[in-house]
């Protein structure tokens, strides 16, 4: 099973201005509140959008939403989709932004 991430980890690497695979998992009305540089794609579409991922299969990927359950959710189905490197952002966006 891949490691989650933690908040400070992904924050760290947006400041360091790395490119990551960073999905938001959240819906769209939540995105434009809050967005912290993820691709949206709400849990409820990822079955339908997984062909725009698909290339992401042996990469890394990290996704959040906004405490961690949403996320947690699309990283075990994107593992039963053959995703090899899925990581939850602990505590999702209400972490994050508490940092």
């Amino acid at each position: 099973m891949n490691e989650d991430i933690t908040c400070a980890d992904v924050k760290k690497r947006l400041e360091s201005g790395e490119k990551f695979n960073f999905i938001d998992v959240r819906e769209e009305w939540e995105h434009e509140e809050k967005n912290i540089g993820a691709r949206l794609i709400p849990l409820g579409e990822i079955p339908d959008r997984i062909s725009e991922i698909e290339d992401l299969k042996n990469e890394e990927v990290v996704v959040h939403c906004k405490s961690g359950g949403r996320s947690g959710q699309a990283k075990k189905y994107l593992n039963s989709q053959g995703f090899t490197n899925v990581r939850n952002m602990v505590g999702g966006i209400t972490a994050y932004l508490e940092l």
